[in-house]
């Protein structure tokens, strides 16, 4: 069973690829559970028809963890693909990860991890500084990771830090970094930054997902991308992005930088882009 936690800053697209990334999965007959691990509980809703499932958090207040059920939980989306959402507390209550901590506990002892699943989708925030966010990868739930950024600084700024995090927890487990996946944002010089970015910390840009307006237009009729527009060049994207996570072997621990470096390279980058204009 391949295991992988998709991080990235909040807002940069990664619920979106995440979902897209589990259809084309779930395409090729594998049996796919995404896990919604945002406060949000909204990582699924475009695999459920635009629909909210009830989050493990309220299903574990409401019956307590004995009385909760698999099929109150797990909800079965597009191509056949499960979901659940992790859920959060009330907003200014709690702490935000505690959700997710609880879902593992949870999916361990319903057994879900050890019903034939082919690949589990960890769709994870990355920019909230909370331990139990780290989950995934100090559990050693997720042996791959893979950021989504753009070529933006502060998307950078995130995915930079969530390396701090996989570095750190490398040496308790198997977790490691597998790749970034560039969103675009239509930023000066993109893929060339991303690409640099992802090679100075010692992985690889694993799959530039250019900017369509076809996202924006699934969402609105409540449907991923590969189900709205099976045969558009944004879908054949994801299908890259899947084939690509399949094949990939090379897994590492990356290297991370600190804030001057990481804006000396976004410098070096642009400078070298502009001589060759």
């Amino acid at each position: 069973m391949r295991q992988i936690a998709i991080y990235g800053k909040g807002g940069i697209g990664k619920s979106t690829i995440t979902a897209n990334l589990a259809v084309a999965l779930a395409e090729r007959g594998l049996k796919v559970l995404q896990v919604g691990c945002d406060p949000k509980h909204d990582s699924t809703r475009m695999l459920l028809g635009g629909t909210m499932p009830p989050t493990v958090l309220d299903c574990l207040r409401e019956r307590g963890e004995e009385h909760v059920e698999a099929e109150m939980v797990v909800r079965v989306g597009y191509r056949g693909v499960w979901c659940v959402e992790a859920g959060g507390p009330e907003p200014g209550i709690g702490c935000a990860g505690r959700g997710i901590m609880a879902t593992f506990e949870l999916l361990d002892s319903l057994g879900i991890f050890d019903s034939g699943l082919d690949v589990v989708l960890y769709d994870v925030l990355g920019d909230v500084v909370c331990g139990g966010f780290a989950v995934p990868i100090r559990e050693g739930y997720a042996r791959e990771t893979y950021l989504v950024t753009s070529g933006e600084l502060m998307s950078l700024y995130a995915a930079n830090n969530i390396c701090r995090g996989i570095a750190r927890f490398a040496n308790r487990g198997e977790g490691r970094l597998g790749g970034i996946v560039g969103n675009s944002r239509v930023v000066d010089g993109e893929v060339e930054l991303i690409d640099a970015f992802a090679r100075r910390l010692g992985s690889q840009l694993v799959q530039f997902i250019p900017r369509d307006p076809i996202v924006q237009r699934a969402e609105l009729h409540r449907q991923t991308v590969l189900q709205y527009a099976p045969e558009s060049t944004q879908a054949g994207a994801y299908r890259e992005l899947a084939t690509r996570i399949l094949n990939n072997e090379a897994l590492g621990v990356p290297r991370p930088m600190g804030l001057e470096e990481l804006e000396t390279l976004m410098r070096e980058v642009m400078a070298c882009r502009g001589s060759r204009g």
